[in-house]
Formats: structure tokens, C-alpha cells, sequence
């Protein structure tokens, strides 16, 4: 028989090992959550952004739409790339809907009725950069209604479009 003082001790290690690998279990489940988060941040879209600016001011986001290429203006000098992007659906069903990506993005380019927002980037000029580009950017709506970009990505959807000719390979 062991003595009482040996029981209740072996028992206080159980507790606090079990106590610890709890917290450390729920530290490691609050990271994943946390960053999951974090890296799920969507895009809006110009029309959204317009219609609820007030509320994005100063915040940091991503918003979608295509580039309008007469806006393009870059200084070497000073890396500063100005545009202009115009509203696309972010929804896919209605991008299929009408045509796929690249009919989308062009019927959007040559809309003049189709709400805009000025991009502001400091940096050099992606070489994607071009007109009916698609562009994901982030960073925050200023004041003013312009935005800065402190990323930009871009899709070009002909650049791989199976109707041209040697762009894929097979033709």
C-alpha cells in the first residue's frame, strides 16, 4: 500500500499534464483558426466598395475588377503607377453565365456606364499590367474614394484562351 502523501502527488502530476496539454492543444487550434482567417479574406467588388465606401475608408481590403487600359500612367522615375478599375461580378455562376472570364472582363472595359475607382501603387510596373486585365489588389480606400495598393495580382485570361492560336500549344 502506498502512502497517501505518494497517491495524492502522482495524482497532481496527472492533473497539471493534463491541464497543459489542453492549453497547449487549444493555443495550437486558436493559430490555425486565427491565420485560417486571416488568409481567407475575399474581394469585393468596385460596385460593392462604392456603395458601402464609407464604411472601407481607412481599412485595409482587396477588390477585384478589370483594368482599364487608356488609364494606365507610369513614372519610372518615381515608381508611381496610376489606373483606373471598373466593376465585374465577383459572382462566378453569372461570369459563366456570360461568357467565361475573358467576355466578362472586356464587355467591362468598354461599358462607359460601369463605376470606376482610381488605383494609387508606388513600385515598379507589373509586366500583366494592360487593359481588360483582370486585377485582385490590397490595400486601403483613402478618403478621396482612390485606392492604395500595396499589392497587386493579375489575370490575364486570353493568355491562356484555347480559341487563339498557339497559346496553348495545341494549335
Amino acid at each position: 500500500m502506498q502512502p497517501e502523501s505518494d497517491t495524492s502527488h502522482t495524482s497532481g502530476m496527472r492533473i497539471k499534464i493534463i491541464t497543459g496539454s489542453l492549453l497547449v492543444v487549444a493555443a495550437i487550434l486558436y493559430l490555425v483558426i486565427s491565420s485560417t482567417q486571416a488568409n481567407a479574406q475575399y474581394f469585393l467588388t468596385v460596385d460593392e466598395v462604392l456603395s458601402r465606401g464609407d464604411s472601407f475608408k481607412g481599412k485595409s481590403i482587396r477588390i477585384s475588377g478589370v483594368v482599364l487600359g487608356k488609364t494606365i500612367r507610369y513614372d519610372p522615375q518615381t515608381e508611381l503607377l496610376t489606373f483606373s478599375i471598373a466593376h465585374i461580378s465577383g459572382d462566378n455562376q453569372e461570369v459563366e453565365k456570360a461568357g467565361g472570364l475573358a467576355a466578362v472582363l472586356h464587355a467591362a472595359a468598354n461599358d462607359p456606364a460601369r463605376q470606376t475607382i482610381k488605383i494609387v501603387y508606388k513600385g515598379i510596373r507589373p509586366d500583366l499590367l494592360k487593359d481588360e486585365s483582370q486585377a485582385i489588389l490590397s490595400g486601403v480606400l483613402n478618403s478621396d474614394g482612390s485606392f492604395n495598393a500595396s499589392e497587386i495580382l493579375l489575370k490575364c485570361p486570353t493568355r491562356y484562351d484555347k480559341s487563339i492560336p498557339g497559346q496553348t500549344g495545341g494549335g
